[in-house]
Parts: C-alpha cells; structure tokens; sequence
C-alpha cells in the first residue's frame, strides 16, 4: 500500500472524532490565525485587501514554482505570465503538481465533469478550509466549535437496498450526526424526521438535492422539523428551493461555493447575492461571452493556503453571470470580495432518480479511487439501466473495472442495473460540452423548478 493510501486509511476516520477536528482541521498552529484574518479582510478596503492578496500569491508562486510543473513552464513571480491551468493537465500527472511529502494530507476529487483528481493538501490549508467555514457560521450567530449539526449529503451509511432503519450514524462525540441521503424516500421519511425532531441540531448541512428532496416529501406535514439554519453546498441551490426550506423548516438558508481544489470560495445569505470571501484565494473573472441575461465570466483561481500541492491559475469551468460587462476593475473588486454576484451557473444535474423517485446523490464519487481511469461518464439508459462508459489509461483492468461496479453500488439500488463499457470517446452535447450524466428520452431526471410544489 502506497503512503497516501496508508494515510487515506487513517484520516478518514479521524475525521469523524473530536480529536481529529481538534488537531486537524482547527489545529493550533494554523487555525487562530487564518480566522482572525478572514474578519480583518471583511473589514478592509480595497486597497489592503488588493495588498495582503499580493502577498501571500508571491508565497504561493514561489511554492508553485518548485513543483515539477513549475519547473516545467518556467513559472515565476508574474502570476500574468503562468498558463491557465485545465483539471485534465493535473489529472494526467499529479505529483508533478506536489511538493508535500508524507505529511501533506491526502484527498481526491471526482470533479462534476468525471475527471478522477488525487490531491494532497497541506495541514495550513486545512485549517483555512474550516476557518472560512466557521467564519461563515460565526456570521449566522452559530458556534462552529460546540454546534451540533445533522448532515444530509453524499455520505454512505449502509447498501442503498438496506431500508431498515436507522440511515444515520453519530460522530464528534455526538455532536454530528450524518444522514444516508440515498436512503431518504417516502416510506422512510417519518424515521428521517423523527430523527432530526429528536436531534434538534443547531443547522443543517446539506447537499441542495437532498434538501430539495426533504422539502418535496415534507409538503404539507403539520408539524415538520425546525431548525434555524440550513447550509447547502457541492451543488447548485435553486431560488424554489431557497424559499421552500425556508417555508417548510423555519430556517435562514445559507449557502456556499468552493471546490476540492480550494481555489475559490464564495457564500450567500441572500438570494441571488453571493460574496467571494477575500483571503481565500486569488480569484480571477475571464470572460466567457453575453447574451440577453448578462456577461458571463469563468471562475479561475489560485489558492492561497495549500503549499502542498499549488494550483496556479485553475480553471474551475463554472461560471458566474453579472447584469453587464465588468471592467477591470470592477471584476477586481468582484473576486476580493467588495461586490456580489446572484450565483454559480451549472453544476445542478450530477444526481440520478431511482425508480420510487428518491434522488440518488454522490454520483461523482463513482470514480474515486480507480487508478486507471481517464474520464468516466454515467448514461441512464433506461429508468432501471445505469452504464458506466469509461475512457480507459494504461494498465486498466478487471479490478478497475470492479472498483467501478462496487463505487456505484453504494450509491445505486440493486433495482437499477449498473454495467461499465469501456469507449474512446464520451458522448457531447451540441454545444460540445461533455455532460457527467446523460439521461436519455423518458429518463427521469431531476424535478424542474416549474414542476416543483
């Protein structure tokens, strides 16, 4: 076993105990600091927020610069003079992009475009993670330290056939307890709400699809949970169901825009008014076209914490639409922080229906793991019929293959035949964009906001 597996192994239940968020992801050395500059930077004009910016870029570009990838492209000071960067470009060489050594943390990511990503993390940029976190709830009158909080996201908790309850599993010493969203359905609705009655958590974290599930089976219940905040991340938040949890939970609805990659981060409060949060990344607007809605611009950032494994100049492929063109300026301003924007554009249609209508999530997780894989890509073929459509690396085999089949089944019901086939090429739309799920004529898919209650 490799040494990022071998730590793999041992973070990953660390994670789910009060010492390992202790040391970890508030650990002492990084986290006090990293907090007290996120309110400093909210408070700051533009100026020291364009000057602290600056700064810690150079210490990330000298970081950078000492990677393979570095080497490679003659990275230097100018952050101007460093090519934009495509997740494939790190996907096809990652150590390349590493510096970290056997303490950096390891991660990966599916990417919402099927692309597998191994990362390495450093312990600083951890803390910064959960720092903007926390920041985010101080903000909402929460105590990230002592809150107890139920999650309703991507987590497995038992085989998706097991519908005997409980679909939940404690952790942090009770202070967090993690739901199976792919459990949640309406005959097992009632012990989800009961669930959460009895917890009375200080807020949610959701996935927006889970929670867009809740809220549609919850309809009309006298008395459904109360809780006072939701926080929804990892998908696209729509307006309808903003407003439903709202209705339905009596919660303010927080929500936020981040990646594995860690090169930008932004929150709302509001509808349709999200802030990047300066001191998280170097954040750069590209223009990416107008039409009758707006100018649109691609997220492209830098991180500023993760010196383990620096991405410079990542292009994030999501987009965000303003009412006009911005000028320089204005799109300076924008990315530090000192403007809003109404959201991320995408990233909304990464979940498949089951055949009692439960939306499955965690689809991009099908790919974690599987070492020999370019790119995989999920058709659902039929309402019972996934297939895996793979563009097999070097060295792919039967267990790349299994590791495929096993993946989806903690996510899929057995009810739903799962097979991998392996292609050259993934199918495109029109527009040329290679969608992570392609669902064909009368596949369910997501409910639309229109056909929403």
């Amino acid at each position: 076993m490799t040494a990022r597996a071998t730590l793999g192994r041992i973070s990953a239940p660390l994670k789910r105990l009060p010492l390992g968020e202790r040391l970890v992801r508030r650990n002492p050395l990084y986290y006090p600091r990293v907090a007290r500059l996120f309110e400093r930077l909210d408070a700051a004009p533009l100026e020291q927020r364009r000057a602290w910016t600056a700064a810690r870029l150079a210490r990330v570009l000298r970081a950078a610069a000492a990677t393979g990838y570095g080497r490679r492209v003659g990275g230097g000071p100018d952050p101007g003079a460093w090519p934009l960067l495509d997740p494939a470009t790190v996907r096809d060489d990652p150590p390349a992009f590493m510096r970290g050594g056997w303490w950096s943390v390891p991660s990966s990511t599916g990417g919402t475009t099927g692309i597998p990503l191994p990362l390495a993390r450093s312990h600083e940029s951890v803390a910064a993670e959960q720092a903007a976190l926390d920041h985010l709830l101080r903000g909402q009158g929460v105590d990230p330290v002592r809150a107890r909080v139920a999650v309703l996201r991507g987590d497995d908790i038992k085989p998706p056939d097991d519908l005997s309850p409980p679909f939940w599993t404690g952790a942090l010493g009770g202070r967090r307890l993690i739901f199976s969203s792919n459990h949640l359905q309406r005959a097992t609705l009632p012990r989800y709400l009961e669930a959460l009655t009895e917890y009375a958590a200080d807020y949610w974290w959701v996935y927006p699809s889970t929670l867009e599930s809740l809220c549609r089976l919850a309809a009309g219940l006298a008395a459904p949970p109360r809780v006072p905040l939701i926080v929804s991340s990892s998908e696209v938040l729509s307006a309808w169901c903003r407003a439903a949890a709202a209705a339905t939970f009596g919660a303010r609805v927080v929500d936020y825009y981040g990646q594995a990659e860690r090169v930008a981060f932004a929150a709302s409060a509001e509808p349709e008014r999200y802030r990047f949060q300066p001191g998280y990344a170097n954040v750069e607007l590209l223009p990416a076209g107008e039409d009758a809605d707006g100018a649109r611009y691609e997220i492209v950032g830098t991180g500023l914490w993760n010196t383990a494994m620096p991405l410079v100049r990542y292009r994030t492929g999501d987009l965000i639409r303003v009412a006009g063109a911005l000028s320089p300026a204005g799109r300076e301003a924008l990315a530090l922080g000192l403007g809003e924007f109404p959201g991320i554009l995408g990233r909304d249609a990464e979940v498949l229906v089951g055949l009692d209508g439960a939306t499955l999530t965690g689809m991009d997780h099908v790919q974690r793991g599987v070492e020999h894989v370019v790119r995989i890509q999920l058709v659902h073929e039929r309402a019972d019929r996934v297939e895996i459509r793979v563009i097999p690396a070097p060295g792919y085999g039967d267990a790349d293959r299994a590791q495929l089949i096993a993946n989806a089944r903690r996510k899929i019901p057995a009810a739903i035949g799962v097979s991998v086939r392996e292609v050259d090429a993934l199918e495109r739309t029109a527009l040329g964009k290679t969608p992570f799920i392609v669902r064909r004529p009368g596949v369910p898919g997501p409910t639309r906001p229109e056909d929403r209650p």
